[in-house]
């Protein structure tokens, strides 16, 4: 019986292991009501469980969905009963299978884009800290002849992702070359809502973000800078941080207004 219980218990992990965390908190509060009800009441066994308790909103057709939805924690055991080993991993191991899990599925997913829109290497070799390079944007921006007069092959973007990726954004910079405006600010910090907490959805793939920021470089009318001294100057991931930082705090007091909800 014991077995059994064990082999139900990893079937319902691997096909629920994308849920919304959020969604899974709510229902095991249920069930400990539940649970704590029957106790009272002398009942039979009770299954139990634990869970993981600027400027623009995604672009239908823009943005698609993945294979997550969110990452819950799932065992049960006879209430009453002996103290039992968790059936599956902890919470949080889990989590971080889940967002290997996806990254993988992201990482082969790009490599078979038929347009080489984006590319992708790996920092020393993590999973977790990506180097992107967009090498396309709209040919008929300034943006676009700007690439082409410079000689710049691509824009390089740095994308780290955190422990409950995807139920959370990754951290995104340009790297180089030095842009201005197209919503890029300093340090190479991206305003962008779906970068955010608020914004994001974990339905978000890289590529599709990749291609919103794409659109978004446009329509801020990026450049590449090319005033003497400021364009050798080096975006750094902590000034990125402290801008990125900085630019949602004003945007949670002032909302999100640019650019407009119809561009993405």
């Amino acid at each position: 019986m014991a077995t059994l219980l064990r082999k139900i218990g990893l079937i319902r992990l691997h096909d629920r292991d994308t849920e919304d965390p959020k969604h899974h908190h709510r229902h095991h509060q249920q069930g400990s009501l539940r649970k704590g009800k029957n106790r009272q009441q002398g009942s039979g066994p009770a299954g139990g469980g634990s869970g993981a308790g600027c400027c623009s909103h995604p672009a239908e057709g823009i943005l698609s969905p993945a294979d997550g939805k969110g990452c819950k924690d799932k065992g049960s055991a006879p209430s009453g009963g002996p103290s039992l080993q968790p059936l599956v991993p902890p919470n949080r191991q889990h989590c971080t299978q889940v967002r290997s899990r996806r990254l993988m599925k992201e990482l082969q997913d790009i490599r078979k884009l038929s347009d080489r829109f984006i590319s992708v290497e790996l920092v020393d070799d993590s999973l977790f800290d990506w180097n992107v390079k967009l090498h396309q944007v709209d040919k008929d921006s300034t943006l676009w002849q700007d690439m082409k007069e410079t000689n710049t092959e691509f824009i390089l973007l740095n994308l780290t992702f955190p422990d409950n990726f995807p139920f959370s954004p990754p951290f995104m910079r340009v790297l180089s070359p030095r842009l201005e405006n197209g919503y890029v600010l300093d340090g190479g910090a991206i305003c962008m809502e779906l970068l955010t907490p608020r914004g994001w959805s974990s339905a978000y793939t890289v590529e599709a973000v990749m291609r919103q920021f794409a659109a978004s470089l446009v329509k801020g009318q990026g450049r590449i800078c090319r005033k003497a001294g400021k364009s050798k100057k080096a975006f750094s991931r902590k000034e990125a941080e402290a801008t990125f930082k900085s630019l949602v705090k004003t945007h949670e007091k002032y909302g999100w207004v640019t650019p407009p909800v119809s561009d993405g």
